[in-house]
């Protein structure tokens, strides 16, 4: 059953002498609003902490397999639900291109389920997915001028290709299919028009988060650290026995963050999010960064998760007005800069009915 009730809920955490989430186009520093001075952490770090803990505490079980995992090939999973749905597919197949013929391949773009690859010996195969459109394959080719070799090559690779296209119909199937066993789907969506796989369309979750925003400015510290040792014999001979490797880390000495996030009850409809699925995600929100440990993370901890019900579908109160009634302030006394959790001090509003906006009810799930 999916949910019937439209919820908006604050996740607060904080991070101590670590890096929250580093920014790859800036050398791995933690990532920050150039203008204010604020830390960020991005709405795909939070999630990648949510499927780490569902992951961790299902073991990717059905139906709380988890879609985008590390190192995952996603086709595999499409061509794996196209199968339990007994759908027949195409089959891929690879075939070397002539010599003679590569050279009229290297200004092609080729249209989506072709593609040229070159293989380890140096030869260069054409690559034809099992789920191309053959049809719109052949269009492509009538409808622009091509050497005549690869012309020619093109059109009796199509006509030897075992490829089926997924009607629109078998493609809600997958759709629904896909929801069905992973719970990032059916939470945060997905874009599931792969160009080599059964295509399943395009999902959107129920769940969105925003960026995470820290309350006040931050800084970067940052640390000389040395390795004992060296990688390779020609390091430990060009250092005649030191065996030293310098580096640096980034950490931010102490930051609030503060994130928003909405659960839309019409696409749960969609998608088939449930009221276990809601509990599991409440859950790894308040968990995920016990289970988040490292040396660069330094200290992380959700600090509160504040959800707010709403009566109706719809919603009862605009979402920026409840957000408004989490007040997090420095708290009396507390001197210099933060550097802890106790230097802020945060008022939510009681448990239970909201006065002022009635159908709504306030719920502390940590904090």
């Amino acid at each position: 059953m999916s949910i019937s009730n439209r919820y908006d809920f604050v996740l607060l955490f904080d991070v101590k002498d670590g890096n929250p989430n580093g920014d790859p186009d800036a050398g791995n520093l933690p990532r920050l609003d150039a203008e204010t001075g604020r830390g960020l952490v991005t709405d795909v770090s939070l999630k990648r902490k949510v499927r780490n803990y569902v992951a961790m505490k299902h073991g990717y079980a059905r139906p709380f397999d988890i879609y985008i995992k590390e190192r995952a090939v996603l086709g595999r999973s499409h061509v794996q639900a196209f199968k339990e749905l007994d759908i027949a597919l195409g089959e891929d197949i690879v075939v070397p291109i002539p010599s003679d013929v590569v050279e009229q391949f290297n200004e092609l773009t080729l249209p989506e389920g072709l593609e040229v690859a070159t293989e380890e010996d140096g030869s260069v195969s054409l690559m034809v997915s099992g789920v191309l459109d053959k049809k719109e394959a052949q269009q492509w080719i009538k409808e622009n001028e091509l050497p005549n070799k690869a012309k020619t090559f093109l059109n009796k690779t199509l006509k030897d290709a075992k490829a089926r296209k997924p009607t629109r119909e078998e493609s809600d199937q997958g759709r629904d299919k896909m929801c069905e066993t992973f719970f990032d789907i059916r939470t945060f969506g997905a874009v599931l028009s792969l160009k080599s796989a059964p295509n399943c369309g395009q999902v959107r979750g129920p769940v969105q988060l925003t960026f995470a925003r820290s309350v006040d400015p931050i800084v970067t510290s940052e640390h000389s650290i040395t390795r004992m040792a060296v990688a390779t014999e020609a390091e430990a001979e060009k250092q005649q026995g030191d065996n030293r490797t310098m580096g640096r880390k980034f950490t931010v000495p102490y930051g609030l963050y503060m994130a928003h996030g909405f659960v839309s009850s019409f696409l749960t409809k969609q998608t088939r999010f449930s009221d276990k699925d809601l509990e599991l995600l409440w859950e790894s929100l308040g968990s995920m960064f016990e289970h988040d440990r490292s040396a660069a993370r330094g200290e992380m901890t959700t600090r509160g998760l504040y959800v707010f019900k709403h009566d109706s579908e719809l919603g009862n109160a605009p979402a920026h007005k409840l957000f408004d009634l989490i007040q997090v302030k420095r708290s009396n006394g507390s001197d210099g800069p933060p550097r802890n959790f106790n230097d802020y001090s945060v008022t939510p509003p009681d448990d239970g009915p909201i006065k002022g906006f009635p159908g709504v009810t306030f719920i502390k799930k940590v904090g």
